[in-house]
């Protein structure tokens, strides 16, 4: 039975640009959040590859722990603690769990003859796919682990685990070697239709099977922390380890399957939860994910460019937004623009011949990104914005509808209809862009305002805890008392 006493636990996030440790506290089947602490992320470059500083993260994650526990009411200790990190990177140790391989980091180009020599062999690319639902990405575990073996033959013998980074970090508080579905489901190398490795996909990266373990669902205990003696009691809880599956958990989605996810930051990540994964050649061509959720169902997701834009745009104008006033008052601005870079008011949701092309790979890392908005614009014959918040008009009405492309999109594959999306993230709280995704994608989009990795991290070691029955209880009693804002569609004239 839940407790009646509140309940403190402390989720450990980890960004490839910063992290952060928040302690979490559930009481009345409420769910307060408090940062204690965050710091910066960024791999470096020597001898011309790039790696993580994974002792300087440890650090950091020691000294969140520390101030978690400086921060519990007098008397109080922590029940369990969960680790999150971005996807694909990994530890390579061995049997005493000693790094023997420097953890290179994901942007490495290391991987680029691996991933052209994939795609370029039709028969094996789609026997890929239809064994693991992952695409053929650079950044891929099995890529990455394919050069590591080619280019250091020896690491077969030096290393016997590979733990990813949620799955590492895990082992260095409980002492306990386990991979996690969710993490294991980025890499290229699970099954699609298991929960266990791919035989073929090790087989064909060259990666020995005996450094990997079957993956343990989400909510599996791990043991209590060790070498701390304020957390000899804590319990290590295998959240789910890639922090897109625990913003996918936090959201109140509605239990009949009808909401589409939509995760909004410098990348768009729309998706949605299925029992089946999302297969065949439209589903390779479209570049689908199928990654899992904690449970072991499956989270077919693609990624559309998204914020990256703005983001871009503003290294152009002198005049760019500096504070929260000077945001308003540019979104006022886009907001009175007709779409379509015409400066007179309109309702009328836009044309896709006036909007910008988002998949154009010019547009992934440009020197300048007007140059290359510009670029596209003049190729189509399409008058560029005269000004900064007629960019910002453009680019959200056309991320809108890259938003509503993959609706469109996943629909026709799987052959459901979709009656909301649901947004959490950077993008959440662009009125803008939530308003251009709704009116392209003819739903309502519901903006929470939810710092959702934390949330969903923490929701898995409630449910491990039996403070909580379940995901979908948790989300309707989270719904409750979250604020959030509906966009409803304007009706095209």
């Amino acid at each position: 039975m839940p407790s009646a006493n509140p309940l403190h636990l402390a989720a450990i996030d980890l960004g490839a640009t910063s992290g952060r440790v928040i302690l979490g506290t559930w009481s009345k089947n409420k769910l307060s959040l408090k940062e204690v602490h965050r710091f910066p992320n960024a791999f470096q470059s020597i001898g011309g590859h790039d790696y993580w500083n994974i002792a300087g993260l440890w650090n950091e994650i020691l000294a969140g722990l520390r101030a978690a526990v400086a921060a519990l009411p007098r008397g109080a200790t922590l029940a369990s603690v969960g680790v999150d990190t971005w996807g694909v990177d990994y530890a390579l140790v061995n049997d005493a769990g000693r790094l023997v391989y420097p953890v290179h980091a994901y942007r490495d180009d290391r991987t680029q003859a691996g991933l052209h020599r994939l795609a370029n062999t039709r028969a094996a690319l789609e026997r890929i796919y239809a064994t693991t639902g992952i695409p053929n990405v650079f950044y891929n575990s099995s890529l990455q682990l394919e050069e590591t073996v080619a280019s250091c033959p020896a690491i077969t013998d030096l290393a016997t685990r590979c733990l990813f980074l949620p799955d590492y970090f895990n082992f260095l508080l409980s002492g306990r070697m386990a991979n996690e579905l969710t993490i294991a489901s980025t890499t290229q190398l699970l099954d699609v239709h298991s929960t266990d490795w791919s035989r073929a996909a090790l087989d064909h990266f060259r990666v020995p099977a005996q450094w990997l373990s079957k993956p343990v669902l989400a909510g599996t205990k791990l043991g209590k922390v060790r070498g701390i003696d304020a957390l000899k009691t804590t319990q290590v809880i295998a959240v789910p380890g890639h922090d897109t599956a625990c913003a996918y958990d936090a959201m109140p989605a509605s239990p009949d399957g009808t909401d589409l996810f939509l995760s909004s930051g410098t990348w768009s990540l729309v998706g949605f939860e299925s029992d089946t994964p999302l297969l065949g050649a439209e589903a390779l061509a479209a570049r689908i994910s199928n990654e899992r959720i904690g449970d072991g169902r499956y989270r077919p997701l693609t990624n559309v460019i998204g914020l990256w834009l703005l983001e871009g745009i503003m290294k152009d104008f002198a005049s760019r937004p500096k504070t929260d006033a000077d945001w308003a008052k540019l979104v006022t601005a886009a907001e009175k623009l007709r779409r379509g870079n015409v400066s007179s008011a309109s309702d009328r949701p836009p044309l896709a011949r006036d909007l910008l092309d988002v998949t154009d790979p010019a547009l992934t890392n440009p020197k300048s990104m007007k140059a290359a908005i510009d670029a596209q614009l003049k190729k189509r014959r399409i008058t560029p914005p005269k000004n900064l918040a007629g960019y910002t008009r453009l680019i959200c009405d056309s991320l809108g509808r890259g938003h509503a492309d993959a609706k469109t999109a996943f629909e026709r594959m799987s052959g459901r209809i979709f009656k909301r999306i649901l947004i959490v993230g950077g993008g959440s709280k662009n009125r803008l862009l939530c308003q251009a995704t709704a009116d392209a994608a003819g739903v309502p989009v519901v903006s929470f305002a939810l710092e959702g990795t934390a949330v969903g991290n923490l929701a898995r070691q409630l449910i491990a805890l039996r403070a909580v029955k379940d995901l979908t209880t948790f989300r309707a009693l989270l719904g409750k008392s979250l604020k959030q804002t509906i966009y409803t569609p304007k009706d095209a004239a």
